[in-house]
């Protein structure tokens, strides 16, 4: 410290405080500081403010939130409307904690890693309110702040609206776009032009976020002519000093090109700064733009997906469970599937909700995401407003008992409305009406549902529709017709129908007899791990019923069949072993 400086130390505090002030204006906070906290330290009010800026700012002294915090509070309880204005916006931001006891805070708090915390509106409101009605524009915006953001019990927007017309008038940049988002929310007409001015005032002062929806505003043309050129610079400037919402509005205009020209590479490094800043969507964004590639990169769609679904985006969470459970970019975990699933739907994702539930009828999931009454609940709200595919899976909840009493009545209704265009529907309740389950049996109508889904092209259906033409149940005995169709359903390779195929070839019903044909079908069938196919085959090659005559091969072949359990291919195999 000068001399000068040492003699001022020993003088009256205020004197003291002028040399303070002197010092730092010129640019010398650290020879500032020490004679600022002196003064401070003798109750002076406004010093008490400065050492606090000192600390929060780092001005001449190590910054400490804390030290900073506690001299605006003495500064506030001397009645400082600027400590009072600052330390309110300190609570509202989640930067300070209150201190009851009003105790200096211990000297271990100073190496404390300084973390925001959650808002404290209660401490902020009596400071604002103390400051607004003082006279502090500052105060004023903060205080219209906490009335129209705050907790639902201290909102009054009329009160807040007042506040807010009192900072703007006094020229507070806060209180113009207070003020300005507060018209904008009472939606009163020929308010445009009033939004923008205010919104300009506080985009000239430098607020950011101003800045942005001024950009907004230019794009769309809400009380200010469009110009999207203009909108991109705004967007770029509020980007630059580091409002992620920007970051993120400049990235997507880059890459789609819509506002200034197109550069994709800017657009995603935007995207990038503005994700890792905690713009959740950006990061959505991101995951999605290299899922979606034409050189996709699962794994770092799966980061960037993360991020996201960590902050509760629900697409994000919906999006990470579709990684997990196809194994892209990550390994394939059934279970953290679900789960990012189960995140996605509790949060109403309607379109999780539908994968989930799907994902626990197929017998995915915990145990008792079963019971859970919200499966069923999110398909019925779908389903009765005409949605199909709901319709169909609730019926399908209703009839497993997943989230709902098991009911087959009740699986029935929501199938019959499903089948009226789901072919999966459509097979399932002719089932039902084949078996007669939860509606009477009635096989002519279970053969026209079976056609149904078979003429949508559901292989399944096909082959049952076959065996019901083949048998003549519900109808008239159509052997050819059941032959063609089990053909349809063998070349979308349905291991049934080859079999059948081989039957009918072997005995000559709707097909012409030809033994080698039906073999070369059996064996089509065996190879796929058909047990009866491979019992046939098995006889084929025993016999030589197509000309082949190989005991061998023909006893392998009953091996399998009777590994599978095929009763036939036992007591063919006791035989073997008695000649």
């Amino acid at each position: 410290m000068a001399i000068l400086d040492r003699l001022t130390a020993l003088a009256p505090p205020a004197l003291v405080l002028r040399r303070a002030i002197k010092l730092s204006d010129s640019g010398k906070p650290s020879e500032a500081f020490p004679l600022m906290a002196i003064a401070a330290r003798a109750g002076i009010t406004e010093a008490e403010y400065r050492v606090a800026r000192c600390y929060l700012e780092g001005l001449g002294v190590p910054p400490s939130r804390s030290e900073g915090a506690r001299w605006l509070r003495r500064a506030a309880d001397h009645g400082s409307p600027d400590a009072q204005s600052l330390l309110a916006a300190l609570y509202v931001a989640g930067l300070a904690t209150q201190e009851p006891d009003g105790n200096r805070i211990g000297s271990e708090s100073l190496f404390e890693r300084d973390s925001s915390r959650q808002p404290e509106f209660a401490p902020a409101l009596g400071l604002a309110k103390k400051a607004a009605e003082a006279g502090s524009a500052t105060g004023q915006a903060i205080l219209g702040y906490i009335l129209s953001r705050g907790p639902e019990a201290m909102r009054d927007l009329d009160a807040a609206h007042g506040w807010y017309e009192k900072s703007a008038a006094a020229g507070c940049p806060e209180g113009c776009l207070g003020l300005a988002l507060s018209l904008a929310r009472r939606r009163q007409p020929g308010q445009a032009d009033k939004i923008a001015a205010e919104v300009r005032r506080a985009a000239d002062a430098g607020l950011p976020t101003a800045i942005y929806l001024l950009g907004v505003l230019t794009e769309h043309g809400r009380g200010v002519p469009v110009d999207r050129a203009a909108a991109a610079r705004l967007y770029q400037l509020a980007a630059e000093k580091g409002l992620p919402s920007a970051q993120f509005r400049l990235g997507l205009g880059l890459i789609d090109g819509g506002l200034a020209g197109q550069d994709i590479a800017a657009g995603e490094a935007w995207l990038r700064r503005a994700a890792l800043a905690g713009n959740i969507e950006a990061a959505f964004r991101l995951g999605d733009r290299y899922v979606k590639s034409s050189q996709p990169d699962y794994a770092e769609a799966a980061t960037w997906y993360r991020r996201a679904a960590d902050a509760g985006h629900q697409a994000a969470a919906r999006a990470l469970a579709s990684l997990y459970l196809s194994g892209n970019g990550v390994a394939q975990d059934v279970e953290e599937g679900a789960r990012w699933l189960r995140t996605s739907a509790n949060a109403g994702n309607q379109e999780a909700q539908v994968d989930f539930a799907n994902l626990v009828l197929e017998g995915a999931g915990e145990p008792d995401d079963r019971d859970r009454a919200s499966i069923a609940g999110w398909f019925e709200a779908t389903a009765s407003s005409g949605d199909l595919v709901a319709a169909f899976n609730l019926g399908l909840c209703f009839a497993q008992g997943v989230g709902v009493r098991k009911d087959e009545e009740q699986a029935a209704l929501w199938v019959r409305r499903a089948a009226e265009g789901v072919a999966e529907a459509q097979y399932a309740y002719a089932r039902m009406l084949q078996d007669g389950r939860g509606v009477a049996a009635d096989q002519k109508q279970a053969r026209l549902w079976f056609e149904r889904a078979a003429n949508a092209g559901m292989v399944d259906a096909q082959v049952a529709l076959a065996e019901m033409l083949l048998n003549g149940r519900g109808g008239a005995s159509l052997p050819v017709a059941a032959a063609q169709l089990f053909k349809r359903a063998a070349a979308a390779d349905h291991v049934g129908a080859m079999f059948a195929i081989g039957a009918l070839y072997g005995s000559g019903q709707g097909l012409s007899l030809d033994p080698a044909a039906a073999q070369k079908w059996f064996t089509a069938a065996a190879e796929r791990g058909h047990g009866q196919a491979q019992l046939m085959l098995g006889r084929y090659l025993s016999n030589g019923l197509a000309g082949d005559h190989d005991p061998a091969a023909g006893r392998l072949w009953f091996e399998r069949a009777a590994a599978q359990g095929v009763q036939e291919a036992v007591d063919e195999l006791a035989e073997f072993a008695s000649i």
